[in-house]
């Protein structure tokens, strides 16, 4: 069995994978971070790999603790990939991109994929049907850009998504809401095109945590699936196995 581990800017995220098959997932704040593994793998004392995926430095102690338990692999750019990549800096690539890559890379081996990660930020991550990683885009997440307007404006409240009416806000809250969400929902269908454009019978999936949010909202067909990204470290753990 493995276990993935994706430590993100606010929270930790946990996974346990029998082979390919998801058995459990969970999350807790960085401080829970070893309570959390040590509670796992006395639930499932069979994990025997772990595979660690971190936007900023891992302690080292924590590390160390892990090893204890299982074989650790930490994800980096010096880890091996089943697909091309075709980034002109690899090094700077985030290593959740690179799941995401990967995850699609699986998913798709012979299509067009557009990942598209409604995270912090929001990422695009095009996979061609050559199994060639081209890149994508990276732009402001909906929290983003609601704090992005209270904290640059004296006046503007922070407000937190909520469903409207009319595109066409007849108040401060309302027309912040509609220039968020419709905005989001306008880019992201705008892009899909640009890339249906450029790439014949392209596979659209949704993931991160408002992919929810936004997925009956969006114009073009896509498939959502919020264990995407944990799908894809999944992958290079087994990837790299060897």
């Amino acid at each position: 069995m493995n276990l993935v581990i994706d430590i993100g800017n606010t929270r930790v995220k946990y996974a346990v994978f029998d082979k390919y098959e998801i058995v459990v997932d969970q999350h807790s704040e960085s401080a829970l971070f070893l309570s959390m593994v040590k509670e796992l793998f006395e639930v499932y004392p069979k994990i025997d790999h772990a595979i660690i995926a971190s936007v900023s430095d891992f302690p080292k102690k924590e590390y160390e603790v892990l090893t204890l338990f299982c074989k650790v692999h930490m994800l980096s750019h010096k880890s091996k990939v089943p697909f091309k990549n075709s980034y002109i800096n690899p090094q700077t690539l985030g290593i959740d991109r690179i799941a995401l890559a990967t995850a699609a890379f699986y998913k798709n081996p012979k299509g067009n994929t557009l990942v598209i990660d409604m995270g912090t930020c929001i990422t695009y991550e095009m996979i061609n049907d050559y199994g060639e990683y081209l890149g994508g885009a990276i732009s402001p997440g909906l929290k983003m850009r609601f704090k992005a307007m209270s904290a640059q404006t004296a006046k503007l409240p922070l407000l937190d998504a909520k469903d409207f009416l009319d595109f066409i806000g007849n108040s401060t809250e309302k027309a912040m809401q509609s220039g968020v969400i419709n905005g989001i929902c306008q880019e992201l269908d705008g892009v899909i095109n640009q890339y249906k454009d450029r790439f014949q019978l392209l596979t659209v999936i949704l993931t991160g945590g408002d992919a929810q949010f936004f997925a009956k909202r969006l114009k073009n067909s896509i498939f959502a699936n919020s264990k995407f990204l944990l799908e894809g470290l999944n992958y290079l753990l087994e990837y790299n196995k060897n």
